[in-house]
């Protein structure tokens, strides 16, 4: 999902961004992460008052990494039109938020995307009971989407291409789109796929609607930092690798203390600190990475308590399964 971004203009208004982000963190004592308000599976509050899932677990695992306590994970929520204003005027050290990676907003706009976290794309929600079996059975239709986004060009270029006409129907968030056609105002409502999915977990009868099986773009979603730090970029970057790097090599929360102990892997041996100090090129610790799996998990762990078949959202790995079983994640070697 995401806005389109006119923040060039608005980054180098504001001067370089604060250097050192590390440093800071340490300082501070407390890794400042930005989510998505209210995308259950993703990151939203629970009945506890805790925040939880996908993008929140990536959070925890910077913390574990830089200080070996999830505990010094602090996030905060913003809404998608302010989200690179909060970054750029340092009010978060990363935004592991719903954007979409794309050309502009990597180019020119002082953002640094680390790399894809999840892979996305962008889909349609609509009434079983309105017998609509193909985004292309939508001509002449009604369409709910948040206003300013991405998802507005898509559609543009989806129906013009296919020549079928359609009604837009913009809404100032993402929330307000999906109560509108809950409300009835909209054939159907469009939003990346895992949104559909997820915030669908919201509509009064959730049973009663389905995701088209088109998905008609690329929504590639990752953290993402200031461009201003390279050496937290590369942080950033190294501790999401880490927990991929953990799925490949078996390495899980419940089995790292023995991995640790007696794997000959000299890969899993290198990975956890046992024969090389890795951390010391990014600033952390000998066993950030040991630190990072044993408090949060691996990526398939991560994935499967907050988006999984067995969880209310219920995706299936898809294209975020690992490259060796036909997915698009992957870790380069930690050697």
């Amino acid at each position: 999902m995401a806005l389109t971004v006119a923040t060039a203009a608005l980054f180098a208004s504001l001067g370089a961004a604060h250097a050192g982000t590390l440093e800071d963190v340490r300082q501070r004592g407390v890794v400042r992460c930005g989510t998505s308000p209210n995308n259950p599976g993703f990151a939203f509050t629970d009945s506890a008052g805790k925040q939880r899932g996908f993008d929140v677990d990536f959070c925890r695992a910077l913390s574990a990494a830089i200080f070996g306590d999830v505990a010094k994970a602090e996030t905060k929520v913003v809404e998608p039109r302010d989200a690179f204003t909060v970054l750029a005027t340092a009010g978060v050290d990363v935004l592991t938020h719903r954007f979409t990676w794309s050309f502009n907003r990597d180019n020119g706009a002082g953002l640094e995307f680390t790399q894809a976290l999840f892979y996305d794309g962008q889909g349609f929600m609509v009434r079983k009971s309105a017998n609509v079996k193909s985004v292309n059975e939508l001509n002449g239709a009604t369409i709910c989407a948040a206003q300013g986004t991405t998802t507005e060009l898509n559609v543009a270029d989806y129906f013009r291409q296919r020549k079928l006409t359609y009604k837009i129907v913009t809404f100032n968030g993402t929330d307000p789109a999906r109560l509108a056609y809950d409300e009835g105002r909209c054939d159907a409502w469009t939003n990346d796929r895992g949104s559909l999915a997820s915030r669908g977990q919201g509509l009064k009868n959730p049973a009663e609607h389905l995701i088209l099986p088109e998905t008609i773009s690329k929504e590639p979603v990752g953290p993402i930092v200031r461009d201003s730090d390279p050496k937290w970029a590369h942080l950033v970057r190294w501790v999401m690798f880490a927990t991929i790097a953990a799925e490949e090599l078996g390495i899980t929360s419940e089995n790292v203390d023995e991995m640790k102990a007696s794997s000959t892997n000299p890969e899993v041996k290198r990975f956890l600190g046992v024969s090389d100090d890795l951390g010391q090129k990014l600033g952390l610790s000998r066993d950030w990475a040991y630190n990072i799996v044993k408090l949060v998990g691996n990526y398939g762990e991560i994935f499967d308590r907050n988006l999984g078949a067995k969880s209310p959202i219920g995706l299936s790995r898809g294209l975020n399964g690992l490259w060796k079983d036909g997915g698009l994640v992957i870790a380069p070697p930690f050697r």
